[in-house]
């Protein structure tokens, strides 16, 4: 059943020999970075049992948003994690991604330059310190936000954030 879905999705291609692709996981990520591939093939892949292929889907720029949101609550941290660093993702699905049960998941948005205030003030809250830390070294994190985790129960969050509102403070009066 899955090798005539591949079929049926790769005979559209551009080029490409289906019965190549129906059993070749890496023939099929090529297909997911190519940049003939429809919207339509994208969504198909983006279904694909390998997460390696989702991953990849999840990493190409040329995904429509909706698309990236779908994957963001994929089952595999690794492809979640390939949409926290898509350039294209939007930022209702970081936020979304900020809520990740994962952490592995959350480190990432937490360290991702592109995140808005917006996600930093969710991840300033995570019950982990670790993220709670990337948060506050985050040039994207508000100054009430750096001020909310000045008071952090853990003295290196805490301190980590002083330090970074006191040097975005000096750069501010600089100007």
């Amino acid at each position: 059943m899955y090798k005539l879905f591949l079929i049926s999705l790769l005979c559209t291609g551009p080029g490409l020999s289906a019965p190549l692709f129906a059993d070749d996981t890496d023939q099929r990520k090529r297909l997911a970075r190519n940049p003939q591939t429809t919207t339509a093939q994208l969504q198909q892949l983006a279904r694909d049992p390998a997460w390696e292929v989702r991953r990849t889907i999840a990493a190409n720029r040329r995904n429509p948003a909706d698309l990236l949101h779908q994957l963001a609550t994929d089952s595999d941290p690794r492809v979640r994690i390939a949409v926290v660093t898509n350039t294209a993702t939007a930022d209702d699905t970081h936020q979304l991604l900020a809520r990740d049960s994962e952490p592995s998941v959350r480190s990432v948005v937490a360290r991702y330059e592109y995140c808005s205030a917006a996600v930093m003030d969710i991840l300033a809250t995570d019950p982990m310190a670790e993220i709670r830390l990337e948060v506050a070294k985050n040039w994207n994190t508000s100054l009430a936000t750096l001020k909310q985790l000045t008071q952090d129960e853990f003295t290196e969050v805490a301190n980590i954030a002083a330090n970074e509102l006191t040097k975005r403070q000096l750069e501010n009066h600089s100007e």
